[in-house]
């Protein structure tokens, strides 16, 4: 099981319910939100966390199939990236 920190983005039309259906998958997978940032801009909803799996049920691609289907029943686009993997291809 891959452990460590995940980032995780979020990118939507804004409506009721995105950050609550997120954070209650992460809840019931033990992972810890080290960060997070969410902002809305003409309607557009954009969340980014930081997760930490040290203690999670779940390793990053169990995590990442229970958030696609979130994804498709809230109609938003979920991104699951190890950090290492974030960082690698947002460096300057």
């Amino acid at each position: 099981m891959q452990k460590g920190n995940i980032v995780i983005t979020v990118m939507g039309e804004d409506h009721v319910g995105i950050v609550a259906e997120v954070t209650a998958v992460l809840a019931d997978s033990k992972a810890n939100i080290i960060d997070i940032s969410q902002t809305l801009i003409d309607n557009i909803f954009a969340m980014i966390l930081i997760v930490d799996l040290s203690n999670s049920s779940r390793n990053l691609v169990e995590l990442d199939q229970l958030l696609q289907k979130i994804s498709q029943e809230l109609a938003v686009k979920i991104v699951v990236q190890h950090e290492d993997l974030f960082r690698y291809m947002h460096r300057i």
